[in-house]
């Protein structure tokens, strides 16, 4: 049985703090993701989605209104690194996978597995990414359209197969919800 933690702390401030750290984990690992050369075969601007691991972990585990918060805070951090346009794309596929990937999570029973919930939200991330390139560039970036299939399930499997290796771990770190 887990102890409800070494610092005698209310819930409620074990669970900001939490969340804080789900933040921060989320910024390095866009961080690092950010260091890594690019991968030849993949599209321009095209990433592993490391820092998605975080936000579909949230989306399960603390709700909706944290994951989306880390999600934007993620695309404010892209702003702030990358500039103005990364931030928009940011934005756009963070909060839209994060929504698909919740409500995914919300069906009964979690027919997808964590394998699932990653192309879902792989694949909603590169949709709304590809929106905003269309509205920012041409509609021709259409023709990137199976690349980003084929990349957004690769990359989607690869998420779900880490995090569910993962959660033991972030689990450990969870607050404990005590009964109201």
């Amino acid at each position: 049985m887990r102890q409800q933690g070494y610092l005698n702390l209310s819930p409620r401030t074990q669970r900001i703090a939490f969340n804080g750290l789900l933040g921060t984990l989320a910024l390095v690992l866009s961080a690092w993701e950010g260091m890594l050369p690019p991968i030849p075969v993949l599209p321009p601007g095209a990433k592993l989605g490391l820092s998605n691991l975080v936000t579909m972990y949230a989306a399960g585990t603390v709700g909706l209104g944290p994951a989306l918060c880390i999600a934007i805070l993620k695309g404010l951090f892209a702003g702030i690194t990358r500039g103005f346009v990364a931030m928009l794309m940011s934005l756009s596929g963070g909060v839209a996978s994060t929504l698909v990937m919740w409500f995914f999570l919300r069906l009964k029973g979690n027919p997808f597995g964590m394998i699932g919930l990653g192309v879902a939200g792989a694949l909603s991330h590169n949709a709304a990414q590809l929106c905003v390139a269309a509205l920012l560039t041409t509609p021709a970036i259409v023709w990137y359209i199976p690349w980003l299939l084929l990349f957004g399930v690769c990359s989607g499997i690869l998420t779900g197969l880490v995090l569910r290796a993962v959660m033991p771990l972030l689990d450990k770190w969870r607050p404990i919800e005590r009964d109201a």
